[in-house]
């Protein structure tokens, strides 16, 4: 959740629409047939939701999860989020 809001922060998105996210998250997570749940499929399942919720949430996200160590890094992302649009 922490990081979900901190990529939220100052955006146009509810409180509700963030624990909607998270709630989402948590509920795909547990459908799975896994006793265990690796870092990165928790932020993979945030990234996707975040992409579709909102451009600057989603790269805010990805610059963190990702590590971007330079500029071509986060225009790989850029470009990624502009190809899924």
């Amino acid at each position: 959740m922490r990081g979900i809001r901190t990529a939220c922060y100052r955006r146009p998105i509810s409180v509700e629409r963030i624990e909607q996210l998270a709630n989402d998250v948590e509920t795909a997570l547990h459908s799975g047939d896994s006793q265990e749940v690796s870092s990165a499929t928790i932020g993979d399942q945030v990234m996707r939701r975040l992409r579709d919720l909102d451009e600057v949430a989603y790269i805010r996200f990805a610059s963190v999860y990702r590590s971007f160590s330079d500029i071509g890094k986060l225009r790989e992302a850029v470009d990624e989020l502009l190809d899924h649009s």
